[in-house]
């Protein structure tokens, strides 16, 4: 849109030149209307400039060369020309920028070019306009090597954002690969006991039979949670250790404030068994969003982490005063991309970003339907 501005900011500046050129620096020659239709002609195609620019110049550039031979002469309609040019050297080949500023130079030889005139005259006139000519050619050609390059570099920022969000995946995956492993060891030894028990204790065979359906279902939850996660088989090996969940909260902000960071952790809602996925996701959140704001906030940095177990939905809000904003936003926060990514897998969403008055806050919602 805000390209769309600008094109039409430049046609009607020129357009405002070539009325001033007109109508009082010089007298009407030949047919106005084909006065009119040239201006047209010059002036129109320059609008698709950013989208077809060696069309464009090419059409610009005939027209220009039609009115040099209806005798018109030099008119301000013809800087049409050199904003094409610029827009073939910004935005096209290295070849199509050179043919541009080649057509552009033999534009100026015929404009300046008069049989009664002395050469050193007229070598100097070329030369005025031409050091114009080329300066306006190299300002397009910086232009598209910075285009490029900013191109560049959000192509590579977005290639980063896809190598780490498959990498967090990764990870996710072993993770949750050993709650699945979990619930089944579970599984199994309940339906041991529960055969040991069967003629002996029917009452204790009954509730590990209630046991193993209730685990085998949060299980199956599981299950479809890995599916839709790509795994990574890179053939490392990570050490194998209980994942923590809620009740690890707690040490895990005693491990923060040893670090340096002191934190508040308060936790709402009635107390109910969750989906050791679930656990694991909102332990790792708190951790990574802990974790920022001791490496990003500076001295003098405290924390808060609120966790809300409302009946309808789960909700996080970590939150700090230091001045680690700024710091995320540079480095592009690949933490955030994981946190995000962790919430999603439960049908969540995740809004972190700095706050008014100092500091940074991630705000992450998840419907406690997937707690069940």
């Amino acid at each position: 849109m805000l390209a769309r501005h600008q094109d039409a900011l430049v046609i009607a500046l020129l357009a405002l030149c070539c009325v001033i050129q007109i109508r009082y620096f010089s007298p009407a020659v030949g047919d106005p209307w084909a006065m009119l239709t040239l201006h047209a002609a010059l002036l129109v195609p320059l609008a698709r400039r950013r989208r077809h620019p060696v069309a464009v110049f090419a059409v610009v550039a005939l027209a220009s060369l039609a009115g040099w031979l209806a005798g018109f002469g030099l008119l301000a309609a013809n800087g049409a020309v050199l904003i094409a040019m610029y827009g073939v050297a910004a935005r096209s080949r290295l070849r199509w920028a050179i043919a541009a500023g080649a057509v552009a130079e033999l534009g100026i030889a015929l404009l300046v070019l008069r049989p009664d005139e002395s050469l050193v005259v007229l070598a100097k006139e070329y030369a005025a306009f031409s050091v114009f000519v080329v300066a306006i050619w190299i300002a397009g050609i910086q232009a598209g090597t910075r285009r490029r390059y900013v191109h560049s570099l959000v192509e590579r920022a977005r290639q980063q954002a896809l190598i780490t969000a498959a990498a967090e995946r990764a990870r996710i995956a072993r993770e949750l690969h050993d709650v699945v492993a979990h619930d089944v060891s579970v599984i199994v030894l309940h339906a041991d006991g529960a055969g040991y028990a069967l003629h002996t204790e029917p009452d204790l065979a009954a509730q590990a039979l209630q046991t193993i359906s209730a685990t085998g279902r949060q299980a199956l939850a599981e299950m479809r949670r890995l599916v839709g996660v790509l795994r990574d088989d890179t053939g490392t090996h990570e050490p194998h250790a209980p994942q923590p969940g809620l009740a690890a909260l707690g040490d895990l902000v005693d491990q923060i404030r040893t670090a340096g960071l002191p934190t508040d952790l308060t936790l709402h809602g009635p107390a109910r068994p969750l989906p050791e996925g679930l656990q694991l996701a909102i332990y790792r959140i708190v951790q990574e969003a802990l974790t920022n704001a001791l490496k990003h906030g500076g001295p003098g940095t405290r924390a808060t982490v609120e966790v809300d177990l409302r009946p309808e939905e789960i909700r996080l809000d970590i939150a700090d005063d230091g001045r680690g904003a700024p710091a995320l936003q540079v480095t592009g926060g690949h933490g955030l991309a994981g946190m995000r990514e962790r919430a999603a897998l439960y049908g969540g969403d995740l809004h972190a970003g700095p706050l008014p008055g100092g500091g940074f806050h991630v705000s992450v919602r998840m419907p406690a339907g997937h707690a069940g």
